[in-house]
């Protein structure tokens, strides 16, 4: 699969972000019939330094605008949730001690979609007046939280306003295989249909 249907990092695809995320529609989530207003923002992966930048320059034009972003990283997140249990430190002894596979599984139970990740997400939404959730870090939490997990266990918790995934690889549709979350660009097993491509709206 190529990358070529994924949007650069550059003025044109900020210009486009900007004035979708600003406009009533999107803010008011009109036309979506019964789905949950999620939106993949797919980018090529190895701009991820260059959409770090736009997110942020993103965020701060729209809260000039009085448009509140709550931004949440997943890997700092993970982090976060870690130290507050206590066993962030004993996880950095134990990686030394045991393979990769042991980690991973280890990491996907203590940060569990379901029963850690959701819930903290879910917290931060309801202790924070926002008008956009901004959710970012996907490829940095791989291969212990998948994104479809984590949109699947938010269905419920982030319905309420529109959210932003920016997702590092391709969010594609066919006939054949439906919607897939294409991991960079080579890892097409993560089945999700209930979003759209932010790309694809019109401001």
């Amino acid at each position: 699969m190529t990358m070529s249907n994924v949007q650069a990092c550059d003025k044109k695809s900020y210009d486009h972000l900007f004035s979708v995320i600003s406009s009533e529609h999107f803010l008011k989530m009109q036309g979506l019939g019964n789905e949950v207003p999620f939106f993949i923002c797919p980018f090529r992966p190895e701009e991820s330094n260059e959409m770090m930048r736009l997110e942020d320059q993103l965020t701060k034009q729209l809260q000039k605008n009085g448009i509140n972003i709550l931004a949440i990283n997943l890997y700092d997140l993970s982090i976060e949730l870690l130290k507050e249990r206590e066993i962030f430190d004993q996880i950095l002894e134990m990686e030394q001690e045991i393979d990769k596979e042991q980690l991973k599984e280890l990491l996907q139970g203590v940060l569990d979609p379901e029963s850690h990740l959701a819930p903290a997400i879910a917290n931060k939404l309801s202790s924070t007046e926002y008008d956009v959730l901004f959710l970012s870090g996907v490829g940095e939490v791989f291969p212990y939280i998948r994104s479809h997990n984590v949109l699947n266990n938010l269905q419920s918790t982030a319905k309420e306003k529109p959210t932003v995934i920016f997702f590092p690889g391709a969010y594609t549709h066919s006939l054949e295989s439906g919607a897939s979350l294409d991991l960079f660009g080579r890892l097409h097993d993560d089945k999700y249909y209930r979003a759209f491509n932010i790309y694809h709206c019109e401001a």
